[in-house]
């Protein structure tokens, strides 16, 4: 007899062809059977989602959980099973997972952090192994190089990813150093600093907001670098918005290299007036944490927020990212049909622009994508990339990963983990979640008793993922 029963819903499932009126049935916490008509008989519990679509779990393949605490439960709302950090820390996400987890699964790249995880800016490759040994016993699933927040020189940077690929460990990047920003010259030179390695370059729209040329030169630059170096995996967003800190250093200057630029280019100046003056006209709220969610404060309280905290706050910036690159590189396709960017993301979490849903299906209205290819580029593939081939398809025996949506309103309407639904109709089951590490990693998290899979990457099989 099957656990649960999903009728009512328009299955769709890219792997296995599937974009019909079918029913799914889950047993232990598996995928039983997807098929027309099945019999509610042979069911214990039975959800009826009328006119709503199914897919495989959502995949947030970058997001950052280590700002509060409630990037768990807003992940949930949104739809997502399972998730990617891209920064850590690590020992604090998977406490919160403990406190205020919602039943997600979730991986986390540990990023190199100048000054306080790494002495400099310029570690050794003694350094950068010591720092991959040190992440991948207590919980990480790779690592990151956060090169717009806290870059690393341009050499040390070429170490990492070297290093990793050598080592079989999953890395990421967002691009910049020491000599190239956040930008298109920084997606470049990342490129070229990659060779032939393995590399996941993060958010590619974020390289395409017209600072170095105008915003459609630089969004196929980006397109056509990605084509050229089929050995990078990549993701993009949809927000306007982005994320930010707002620490500034004794002088007043903020210390991220994201704040800097924004507030260049909206035309403020580089320093604590300029915050406030870009928060006073509406360009960059301060995030507010209340009700177990991260919201946007008003002008006046992220005034207060930032004054008070002295700058040690996290914050948004809007109208960074144009309509353009988001919509053409969550399109565009390489020679052979396959997406040049891999997946949809949100680079949210506890951020809130948790918008696959929401602005994803306004693309599929728009027909620049089919919902069965924004599963794909939401649940199949990011599965691939994180190496989790019993995730993103609903093949019988596949982890019961669901995500139900109404394609009216787009909105999640529910979301099942591992064949539970830690969502349902806006209302978050809290539950620790399944942590997604290194092998390497089996030991600590078996000793702190934290529900975990461990999964090694495949760097050569990622190689060859736009074969």
């Amino acid at each position: 007899m099957w656990d649960y029963l999903i009728k009512g819903v328009r299955t769709i499932d890219p792997k296995n062809h599937i974009d019909d009126d079918w029913d799914i049935a889950i047993e232990n916490g598996k995928v039983a059977e997807v098929a027309p008509d099945l019999s509610v008989g042979n069911a214990r519990q039975i959800s009826e989602f009328n006119a709503m679509i199914a897919q495989p779990g959502i995949i947030d393949s970058h997001l950052h959980l280590g700002i509060n605490p409630y990037g768990f439960k807003m992940e949930a709302l949104a739809g997502v099973t399972t998730s990617l950090d891209m920064a850590g820390e690590t020992d604090f996400i998977l406490e919160n997972s403990r406190k205020d987890g919602s039943g997600i699964n979730f991986a986390i790249l540990q990023a190199l952090l100048p000054g306080k995880n790494i002495a400099s800016n310029d570690p050794s490759a003694d350094e950068i192994n010591a720092f991959i040994d040190k992440v991948l016993a207590s919980g990480a699933y790779g690592v990151k190089i956060l090169g717009g927040h806290f870059p690393l020189t341009p050499e040390a940077s070429a170490r990492v990813v070297e290093i990793c690929n050598q080592r079989n460990v999953y890395v990421a990047w967002h691009a910049g150093t020491t000599t190239d920003g956040s930008n298109i010259n920084g997606m470049r030179q990342a490129v070229e600093l990659a060779a032939d390695n393995f590399l996941h370059l993060a958010h590619i729209n974020a390289y395409c907001r017209g600072a170095i040329k105008p915003v459609e030169e630089e969004t196929l630059e980006a397109i056509n670098l990605l084509k050229n170096h089929p050995n990078i995996v990549s993701e993009s967003y949809l927000s306007a918005r982005n994320g930010t800190k707002l620490n500034v250093d004794q002088n007043g200057i903020p210390l991220s290299g994201v704040t800097r630029n924004c507030l260049k280019r909206f035309g403020f100046s580089v320093d604590t007036k300029g915050i406030e003056e870009a928060i006073k006209q509406g360009y960059l709220s301060v995030i507010l944490e209340e009700n177990g969610l991260s919201t946007l404060a008003d002008r006046k309280d992220s005034l207060e927020l930032f004054r008070q905290s002295h700058g040690d706050v996290s914050a948004s910036f809007d109208r960074v990212n144009p309509f353009l690159p988001r919509a053409w590189i969550a399109s565009a396709k390489r020679d052979n049909g396959q997406f040049v960017v891999d997946a949809i993301s949100t680079d949210g979490g506890c951020i809130p622009r948790n918008v696959i849903l929401e602005s994803g299906i306004s693309l599929i209205k728009l027909r620049a994508l089919s919902a069965s290819e924004f599963a794909a580029k939401t649940s199949l593939i990011p599965a691939q990339m994180l190496s989790l081939a019993n995730k993103g398809h609903l093949s019988t025996g596949a982890d019961a990963d669901i995500t139900v949506y109404d394609p009216v309103t787009q909105k999640a309407v529910a979301t099942f983990v591992g064949g539970t639904p830690v969502m349902l109709n806006g209302k978050v089951i809290c539950k620790e979640g399944c942590v997604i590490a290194h092998p390497n990693s089996e030991a600590f998290l078996t000793q702190g008793n934290f529900a975990h899979q461990c999964v090694e990457a495949n760097l050569s099989s990622l190689k060859q993922l736009h074969a």
